[in-house]
């Protein structure tokens, strides 16, 4: 669907310093990702790994207030028969493969490369462009200068502009065209998305300007069309790139009464297509349109539990509200994430790429339900993502103060049958704060202090416990440190599926909040 929010750069990382993790030799290399313009597959490793247990350590510089390492501790829990004869002729024959494999694959990556490089994001810096590029803005923005008479009096509706501008100007957005180089900008869109065809840009940003007009967009903007849909599409945070991040929740229209709400008779469906117009505009305005701005936004699409193409009121506002958007706001979106994508989705998709642009398709990423998750941190940060998509994110910081989006996450994938222990080691008093989830939980996780020294004990501060996909997806835990040792973050995962880890920590002074006191 469409855009929204603020884009805003992201904010400076915690005192915590970064963590850079070391790969175990021994550990077979990482699958590599699918391109994004084929649908995500869902992958799972077979078995675990070997027996052998390996470790990595991850040394941190002192930070402000305490010093800590991080040391990641992987161990095989599934025992598991060693190969017999045949089974190890056979791996060993299949080894000249894993050498030509990448080979191959490097090729494909390269040779889809080529495909797509076109349609990456580009440049709004008119010297970034080439000569032709740059010819043809040259070319619309001399039409858009013959005909401004004609945009002015077009309509007796003019549509608001940024503040100090003219009555006559022509504003679009709130930009108004030709007066600075944020101008140069939007005529770039209409530019892309007409392949640089002077002639067919301007048409189309012609017809824009007198659909907006017809519209009453400048009225619209504060007209008050009610939150029943704020769950549905809405926008939270920024990807790593610094593009607002809107997400559109088919799945609410389960509801009956908000679907029959929204899509029962034309007049209902006018009424969305309305708020939907109105959502995009208060969106784009915030967005900067200056030439090294952001200027797109990354939607997501969640498609759990989504209604399917037999709803016919549905399949009417959605095919009305896509060709709106298509003719009318060119150019907005930085790329377009499907997650806990359905079967009849994907088969849907198949029958319409014939139809749609490579440019178009390019911006396209599917996930399937066991994928979704990670395929959102490969773009958005875990710390950004929402709770309910498997990050970290909450609309207010009630849960756990002690934690923002400022704070980084990290985030490692465990393994099927293995232990993995986040082994934080702490050398002054301090008082530490973490949280923790692993997606879809069916793991057992647990927390221990283990002191320094050898007359001390090792405290339970949280007891080994199965996480069922029920629990609270994150925990919370504080210990205040009165002797030196190690923070012990454990979890073991029987299951024969891969998982991901998020956790992050702070250290503080003992004499805020919890000296004396440990909280679970």
């Amino acid at each position: 669907m469409a855009d929204n929010d603020a884009p805003a750069p992201p904010p400076p990382h915690d005192n915590t310093p970064p963590i850079s993790e070391k790969e175990d030799p021994s550990l077979p290399p990482p699958e590599p990702a699918a391109p994004c313009a084929h649908p995500e597959q869902v992958t799972e490793d077979d078995s675990a790994s070997s027996g052998m247990a390996d470790k990595e350590e991850l040394t941190l510089p002192p930070a402000p207030v305490t010093a800590v390492t991080v040391t990641v501790t992987e161990s095989e829990l599934l025992q598991e028969e060693l190969p017999t004869q045949e089974n190890l002729v056979a791996v060993e024959a299949e080894k000249p493969k894993l050498k030509e494999e990448p080979e191959l694959k490097q090729k494909q990556k390269q040779k889809l490369g080529q495909a797509l490089q076109s349609f990456k994001e580009e440049s709004n810096k008119v010297s970034d462009l080439t000569e032709s590029e740059h010819k043809a803005l040259l070319e619309l923005s001399q039409l858009v200068e013959e005909s401004m008479d004609e945009f002015s009096s077009s309509s007796p509706e003019k549509e608001k502009s940024s503040p100090g501008t003219s009555s006559d100007e022509v504003s679009i957005w709130g930009i108004p065209l030709l007066k600075d180089d944020r101008s140069d900008v939007i005529l770039l869109k209409f530019l892309r998305a007409r392949d640089f065809k002077v002639k067919d840009a301007f048409a189309m940003l012609k017809n824009t300007i007198h659909w907006r007009r017809s519209f009453l967009i400048d009225s619209l903007i504060d007209e008050d069309l009610g939150d029943d849909l704020e769950k549905v599409v809405f926008m939270h945070e920024h990807d790593k790139e610094g593009h607002p991040v809107c997400y559109n929740v088919y799945g609410e229209f389960q509801n009956k009464e908000l679907y029959e709400k929204t899509f029962k008779d034309d007049e209902k469906r006018a009424k969305f297509l309305r708020w939907r117009v109105q959502f995009l505009e208060k969106s784009i305005r915030k967005l900067d349109f200056s030439p090294g701005g952001v200027n797109t936004i990354f939607q997501v699409s969640d498609l759990k539990n989504s209604p399917g193409p037999g709803k016919r009121e549905l399949r009417q506002a959605t095919k009305q509200s896509l060709h709106v958007l298509q003719d009318n706001y060119p150019e907005f979106v930085a790329k377009q994430v499907f997650i806990n994508v359905p079967w009849w989705y994907l088969a849907f998709y198949s029958m319409i790429t014939p139809f749609l642009t490579q440019r178009t398709k390019s911006k396209f990423v599917f996930a399937s339900p066991a994928r979704s998750a990670e395929t959102l941190f490969k773009y958005i940060s875990p710390e950004r993502v929402p709770v309910q998509y498997g990050g970290l994110s909450v609309d207010s910081c009630d849960c756990n103060p002690e934690f923002t989006t400022s704070d980084p996450a990290t985030d490692m994938t465990i393994k099927p049958g293995t232990k993995q222990i986040v082994e934080i080691i702490i050398y002054e008093k301090c008082v530490i704060v973490w949280e923790l989830r692993v997606v879809g939980w069916e793991v057992s996780y647990g927390a221990e202090f283990v002191p320094s020294t050898e007359s001390g004990y090792t405290v339970i501060i949280n007891k080994i416990k199965k996480m069922t996909p029920t629990d609270e997806p994150v925990v919370h835990g504080s210990f205040a440190v009165s002797e030196l040792g190690k923070l012990l973050l454990i979890v073991d995962n029987p299951t024969s599926k891969k998982k991901k880890l998020l956790y992050r920590f702070k250290v503080k002074p003992l004499c805020e909040g919890l000296a004396g006191k440990n909280a679970e």
